[in-house]
């Protein structure tokens, strides 16, 4: 289960990192720093959602 939820993490964790950063762009945080922590915080908040995904996959 380990190898299915890595594979969910690399895509869920672009995608929600892709998701915090236009949303920090979008409510006017346009400088590095705030872009950088809604990037980190998208990889994060990825992890437990990925192992819950692999873990209703595999049943």
């Amino acid at each position: 289960m380990l190898r299915l939820a890595s594979v969910i993490y690399i895509l869920l964790g672009a995608t929600l990192a892709g998701i915090f950063i236009v949303a920090a762009l979008t409510v006017g945080l346009d400088t590095a720093q705030p872009i950088t922590y809604a990037a980190i915080s998208g990889f994060i908040v990825a992890i437990p959602i990925s192992w819950f995904v692999a873990k209703q996959i595999n049943g």
